[in-house]
């Protein structure tokens, strides 16, 4: 898709399953499975989509999907069919040393775990090493001292090797990225978590993150 001098892909890390219940929370099931069936242990099955965006100066990517590090535990748990990034952007004819700036919509696995990988030796190393990761700083702080319930969700070393590297720069609240492309804190997932605004004149995109993580979460029948 062109939005101005911008072009705008959706590329893909793979799929997950997740509990049908905790996705649609208040909504009964009678309703959800009626639009998207689950599985026999009432996961419902998800694209981890992202998105590329590509300027004449710069490769943009926003989240990085679950990456390779996830262990068997989480892969049976979460059904994951993941590490399939660096294909999708093959098939643009990128790499991820092509990767200027990575906007992550929050810390937790599914949209952070790409951004560190192991290299030969067994070392976190980051999956993207010329890109700058941009993420709200009250999402790290949130990340760095998890609650319990956000330990089942996040991962430190999706993203303290980049800190150490010196590849994050932290937001503080709504920012403008580059001309034509801001941020915004929604909350949600996490205190920090943001949506990305991707405008040209009278034309506008926003990549929701997980606060719209399928499309039968905007039905009007249940938008209070």
């Amino acid at each position: 898709m062109k939005l101005g001098s911008a072009a705008v892909n959706l590329v893909t890390d793979g799929t997950l399953s997740k509990d049908g219940g905790a996705l649609f929370g208040r909504i009964p099931k009678m309703d959800w499975e009626q639009a998207i069936k689950p599985d026999r242990r009432n996961r419902v099955k998800m694209g981890i989509n992202l998105l590329l965006i590509q300027t004449p100066k710069f490769n943009i990517l926003v989240d990085t999907g679950l990456g390779s590090k996830s262990n068997d535990m989480v892969k049976d748990t979460y059904s994951l069919n993941g590490n399939k990034l660096a294909k999708s952007l093959k098939q643009l004819n990128l790499s991820p040393k092509d990767i200027s700036l990575i906007i992550l919509s929050h810390l937790q696995f599914d949209r952070a775990g790409g951004c560190t990988k192991l290299d030969r030796s067994g070392k976190l190393v980051p999956a993207f090493p010329k890109a700058k990761h941009l993420v709200q700083k009250v999402c790290v702080e949130e990340s760095k001292e998890p609650s319990e319930i956000e330990k089942s969700f996040v991962n430190q070393d999706d993203f303290l090797p980049l800190i150490e590297k010196d590849l994050i720069e932290q937001l503080d609240g709504e920012s403008e990225i580059i001309p034509g492309i801001k941020t915004q804190i929604t909350g949600g997932p996490s205190m920090g978590h943001q949506i990305v605004f991707i405008e040209w004149g009278s034309e506008r995109i926003v990549y929701a993150g997980s606060i719209i993580p399928t499309r039968f979460h905007i039905s009007p029948q249940h938008v209070a």
